[in-house]
């Protein structure tokens, strides 16, 4: 895989967890930062195409979060903390403290824009601009639950069921699932992934660890993270920068939300954003939209 010749690959210990990321070689201060965070059931891979475009203007930093690619899974606590969102959050805060970076942009696709909506609340300071990908806020989604987003979403409420129900089911067809889910969502089918980042995402999810881990992620975000999300709420928090949101017009959110309404409602920056000719996994359908509009936002650079 020759997508990444030009970064380095760095394990970095941090939170008790160990974070596999890809980072830009060369000076960090030369360029911007921008932290890129994927979703779920992928890795930073996803990011490759959208990377290659933006590799020269930005000190690029691809980290596979905690649970997820190359990073550790440990088994997820009673709790299931160590995978909310504020813990994930907090470990690329770290990974970019260990790389010397204090603020930087940011930018997430579905699980990963759930993180950086966490990092946004909680490390208002490191945060120059946010985009996220995809998705509304999670406490909203929920709260709308009917008939039409329970079938559109079931996996949010199987994930969530006790260990090990969803782990065996899914660990018995492990890629059927995987290809199902990628295939989904408005993508209408794999054929906008290259065979080598399919490979890279099947590596990953076969393994019995991921999986559960995967689910741990869900776990918290129906537990632990509406705790959170709720005393942000009561508490008058909301993110601090300008917010971008992006999200595909094959969608389920483009179908079933009102996201710009629902971001500005939580961001006292400004929040602008368009639907793109996409389904759920934007960075990959379209990645030179994608990067486009990531550079403009970021940086008003024109690609």
């Amino acid at each position: 895989m020759n997508w990444f010749e030009d970064f380095e690959t760095r394990h970095l210990e941090v939170n008790g967890a160990r974070i596999f990321a890809r980072v830009s070689r060369g000076t960090q201060g030369a360029r911007p930062a921008l932290l890129l965070l994927h979703g779920f059931p992928q890795s930073h891979v996803m990011w490759h195409r959208v990377a290659k475009r933006l590799q020269q203007d930005f000190y690029l930093v691809l980290p596979d979060l905690r649970g997820y690619g190359d990073s550790s899974k440990a088994p997820g606590w009673p709790d299931h903390s160590n995978y909310s969102k504020r813990a994930l959050a907090q470990d690329m805060v770290a990974v970019m403290a260990a790389l010397g970076v204090e603020r930087f942009f940011l930018c997430g696709h579905d699980r990963g824009g759930r993180v950086a909506h966490r990092l946004a609340l909680d490390h208002p300071e490191r945060v120059q601009k946010l985009c996220v990908i995809d998705i509304a806020p999670t406490l909203d989604m929920y709260a709308a639950t009917d008939f039409e987003f329970a079938k559109a979403y079931y996996h949010w409420f199987h994930l969530i069921q006790p260990a090990p129900l969803p782990e065996t089911m899914i660990g018995g067809q492990p890629l059927a699932y995987l290809h199902a889910k990628l295939g989904g969502w408005g993508s209408a089918s794999l054929d906008y992934l290259e065979p080598a980042a399919l490979a890279e995402y099947e590596r990953c999810f076969i393994q019995t660890d991921t999986i559960h881990t995967m689910c741990e992620d869900y776990r918290a975000s129906a537990g632990i993270d509406l705790d959170h999300d709720r005393a942000s709420r009561a508490q008058g928090q909301k993110i601090a920068c300008n917010t971008r949101v992006l999200w595909g017009t094959r969608g389920v959110v483009q179908r079933l939300f009102k996201p710009l309404a629902l971001w500005q409602a939580q961001c006292a920056g400004q929040v602008t954003g368009q639907a793109m000719a996409a389904g759920h996994f934007i960075p990959e359908e379209l990645p030179e939209e994608t990067a486009a509009q990531l550079s403009q936002f970021f940086t008003g650079q024109v690609l």
